[in-house]
């Protein structure tokens, strides 16, 4: 007779079992492909009670669990300034999953949501700052973010249409302010449709934007007004007649053609395609490429 499984057992068998290919499967392939954990590593888990800071901890606690390499894993929960409301319904589901959260206080919040321009950017600056300081203090050499597949996508168009750049996020970098960190992104490969679809299969609800400038602003912008949202909206417009749209882009941030480009930049000091095209004209040796005449 099989046992009886409590919530969070159910929980977990789900991300196994039903959704293996949906979000196991891509987890795995994103930790294997892009390097991300190493023997040895101390790894904080950043958690902002949301659906992909939720997945991302109970799919790094099954690793843990499984892998035969040895990491250790921290799972840090920042504080921002949330009200008491939101705050219960994180450490509620924290102890629902059996997340043993690391809670520390911050004023990012007030300190964005007094900025003029661009509070949401101001935000989550100082929340990755914080949260490196505290992982440092902690002993971890790496910090995980529940970035996805789509994020991956939107923020793609959101460079070259309002950027003025091609520039993706890469599944994982080194940390300019803090030497010896790394970020990591293990939800790379992983779609936002198939979270929401492990979020409303098991019931649960995870806090969504919780930032004291949302809810002043909820009236009048409805969440609607981003940049990032316009992006959203275009992309499913754009699935209704090609489908593969998201997985188009995607893959073109692995398959760069550097060459057929007439400029780029490379540890922040920018290239002309001249240089190569007048060494190769100097030995009388064809560009490859795509070609124009």
């Amino acid at each position: 007779m099989e046992r009886e499984l409590d919530a969070c057992q159910r929980i977990e068998r789900s991300i196994i079992k039903k959704y293996r290919k949906e979000l196991w499967n891509p987890f795995i392939l994103a930790v294997k492909q892009y390097r991300l954990i190493q023997g040895g590593d101390r790894i904080a888990v950043c958690i902002s009670g949301g659906k992909d800071s939720m997945l991302l901890a109970k799919l790094m606690q099954q690793l843990r669990a499984y892998s035969e390499v040895p990491f250790e894993l921290r799972f840090l929960v920042m504080d921002p300034g949330y009200n008491a409301e939101n705050r219960q319904q994180l450490l509620h589901n924290a102890e629902l999953l059996r997340i043993p959260v690391t809670v520390f206080e911050s004023d990012v919040f007030r300190v964005a949501n007094g900025a003029e321009k661009n509070p949401c950017y101001l935000c989550a600056r100082m929340r990755r700052g914080h949260l490196y300081s505290q992982a440092r203090a902690l002993g971890c050499n790496k910090i995980a973010l529940g970035h996805h597949f789509n994020d991956v996508v939107e923020t793609t168009v959101l460079s070259m249409f309002y950027g003025a750049q091609l520039q993706a996020m890469p599944p994982k970098l080194h940390s300019k302010n803090f030497p010896g960190m790394t970020l990591i992104r293990p939800l790379y490969c992983i779609h936002e449709e198939d979270i929401l679809a492990w979020k409303r299969y098991n019931g649960l609800e995870f806090l969504q934007c919780a930032c004291r400038f949302t809810e002043k602003n909820e009236g009048a912008h409805d969440g609607g007004s981003s940049k990032r949202q316009e992006i959203k909206l275009l992309l499913k417009k754009l699935r209704q007649t090609s489908p593969n749209i998201e997985k188009s882009i995607f893959r073109s941030i692995h398959a760069v053609a550097l060459d057929t480009f007439p400029g780029y930049k490379s540890g922040g000091v920018e290239h002309s395609f001249l240089e190569r095209f007048d060494a190769l004209e100097g030995q009388g040796a064809p560009a490859d490429g795509a070609e124009g005449d």
